[in-house]
């Protein structure tokens, strides 16, 4: 079975097809899907994910995704928060002024701080969740850490494309 055939098969599962899958699969399938999908469908699953309430606030999980992110990783959001959400961030994230933040200060953030300045900037600007969602399709593996609900929305975003 080639490559497209075993995606094929995997999405028709989540796609109303036969023999659906148990939801601890969901996870492996993601990532199966992810390493191949382009990183606009990629952005547009990850945007599912986040507009759905079934997997919680925007803030809450961009905190949980900021929770298991390198210290690059946690700079590179809080930049696209911050460029979103201008100096009212800084102060939902404790952080001093400044134009960027470095992987050295993302790691005196908490997770907590993250979820009120991600629903800060939401709150001013709604197109942060597009671009929130562009980031974390560059570290598609992060959306593991949403959990296996998140991986279903995402699976069956995939599947309808």
């Amino acid at each position: 079975m080639g490559l497209l055939d075993q995606f094929t098969d995997i999405l028709g599962r989540y796609s109303g097809g036969t023999g659906a899958p148990a939801s601890e699969d969901a996870l492996q399938h993601y990532q199966q899907v992810a390493s191949q999908a382009p990183p606009s469908v990629l952005s547009e699953a990850i945007g599912s994910i986040f507009r759905t309430p079934e997997t919680g606030t925007f803030g809450a999980n961009v905190s949980s995704m900021f929770g298991r992110s390198d210290p690059n990783q946690r700079a590179g959001i809080l930049n696209t928060l911050l460029a979103s959400g201008g100096s009212g961030i800084l102060s939902k994230l404790g952080l001093a002024p400044t134009t960027q933040v470095s992987p050295q200060q993302a790691q005196q953030v908490s997770p907590e701080a993250v979820e009120a300045a991600a629903n800060h900037a939401q709150s001013q600007d709604p197109s942060i969740v597009d671009r929130a969602s562009e980031y974390y399709a560059q570290h598609p593996q992060l959306v593991q850490a949403l959990g296996a609900g998140a991986a279903l929305i995402a699976l069956q975003h995939f599947s309808k494309r």
